[in-house]
């Protein structure tokens, strides 16, 4: 049937015609309008550079496959698909395959508590017990006198908003448990485990209300405000909103951001009849890359390939819990970059995305978590800082994030140049993030006008 459809279009103009009518109904049509690189300053040749060397990491098999985009001045300039989604059942990659974009989804939940901020409904400065009570009295960790023991001791002062928003709130993840860290940080792991506690990585039945009513019950890593560490901050802002807007952080997503700004393929459990498009996760092994099915338990880490698609639908996770296509995100990466709107959609006012993409943690050590040369941390997106001290390609207030399973972001404004890799291994055995940021700078061939 294939080669038949295929027959007739080559020798039917009209059917040609009516193919180009319809591809804005094929969802990875959906995205920026596309347009040559050079009509945006971009280098066609050297975007090619930036293709092998992505192709090359799926031919040394650091990878299984890869999606890349890059957008200039409101416009795609490049996307291209590499590898295969599924090896194993000889998948190619599309440019429309859905990815587990874990932590990439903490900006977009920084955007949902950003709109209601808008609303009047809460200040950021406010602690978050006066909206979610079972947070309104915690405990910290605290070593014993030996160092070798901890107990717990009430907090000097309340969590808020703008600490879970910044990571400061002294909510840890459990799984950073089993990848390093300090004593007191495994300690707190031990306790999440035993209480249940839930990364957003795995199938996970319970809700971000259960979660937040767990928390309240153990203590933070750390003071509020004293320190970054890196955790569930952004599951108990999913509830947040769940409280504030009277309706499911699923339910407030799909109609108040991804309808809105056409983001018709991201979702925290992906419909069956697009389950297909999903890639599949891959983890290093003896001979490159293994397939990942099902879930992969540590003492602490756990995560699966199956808990955007399993049964187990009800845990909203405001940190880990989005899928996504290049696409889509693209569309709300270029929405932060226009200062809060896209097409006829106004999300965010131009003041409120520079609060957002400003440091807010100042000289505060941010950890492994935060790639050298940032300046700090904004509310939910990390911040770059002088690039004579990081020493790569890149602009200072370029603002990004990651997730688990390799994918990544950057916007910069100076440039007006958005940047996606998309990939699925856990653990990321390259630098891949770091190369697909440079190439795409070097491809950058007009820094003035040319619009």
């Amino acid at each position: 049937m294939k080669t038949m459809l295929g027959d007739r279009m080559t020798r039917t103009p009209i059917a040609l015609l009516l193919v180009g009518l319809l591809l804005p109904s094929i969802g990875w049509a959906q995205g920026l309008a596309t347009v040559a690189p050079t009509s945006v300053g971009l280098s066609e040749e050297r975007l090619d550079r930036l293709a092998a060397i992505v192709q090359g990491y799926v031919d040394d098999q650091a990878i299984a496959g890869a999606v890349t985009l890059v957008a200039r001045r409101g416009r795609q300039a490049h996307i291209r698909a590499y590898g295969m989604a599924d090896r194993e059942a000889g998948t190619p990659m599309r440019p429309d395959n859905i990815f587990r974009i874990a932590s990439m989804t903490k900006p977009i939940t920084s955007v949902a508590v950003l709109m209601l901020y808008e609303e009047g409904h809460f200040k950021l400065n406010d602690p978050i017990g006066q909206y979610l009570p079972a947070l309104a009295s915690l405990d910290v960790l605290t070593a014993s006198d030996d160092g070798d023991t901890f107990m717990r001791v009430p907090a000097e002062r309340p969590v808020t908003i703008r600490h879970l928003l910044t990571h400061t709130s002294g909510i840890g993840y459990r799984f950073l448990g089993d990848l390093g860290g300090t004593p007191r940080l495994r300690a707190l792991a031990e306790l999440y485990g035993e209480a249940g506690v839930a990364d957003g990585l795995a199938e996970h039945d319970g809700t971000i209300e259960e979660l937040v009513n767990r928390l309240g019950d153990l203590p933070l890593l750390h003071e509020p405000g004293a320190a970054f560490s890196y955790g569930l901050s952004d599951d108990v802002l999913g509830r947040l909103v769940e409280v504030v807007s009277g309706t499911t952080f699923d339910e407030f997503l799909r109609t108040r951001l991804f309808e809105p700004l056409g983001m018709d393929d991201t979702f925290f459990y992906i419909p069956n009849a697009k389950a297909s498009r999903l890639a599949s996760v891959y983890t290093p092994s003896a001979s490159g890359i293994a397939k990942v099915d099902g879930t992969v338990e540590g003492t602490h880490l756990v995560y699966s390939s199956t808990y955007s698609t399993g049964s187990q639908r009800r845990n909203f996770s405001g940190g880990a819990g989005l899928s996504s296509t290049a696409h889509d995100y693209s569309r709300f990466l270029q929405m932060l970059l226009n200062g809060g709107t896209l097409d006829r959609a106004r999300i965010l006012s131009p003041m409120t995305v520079a609060l957002m993409t400003t440091d807010h943690i100042g000289d505060m050590p941010v950890g492994s978590i935060v790639q050298p040369g940032s300046a700090g941390f904004g509310l939910g997106v990390a911040i770059r800082g002088d690039p004579g001290i990081d020493g790569e390609l890149g602009s200072e207030g370029a603002y990004y994030w990651s997730g688990f399973f390799n994918t990544t972001f950057w916007v910069d404004p100076s440039e007006e140049l958005i940047g996606l890799l998309m990939v699925q291994v856990f653990p990321g055995t390259s630098d891949i993030q770091e190369r697909f940021r440079i190439m795409a700078y070097q491809a950058i061939a007009e820094r003035d006008g040319g619009r």
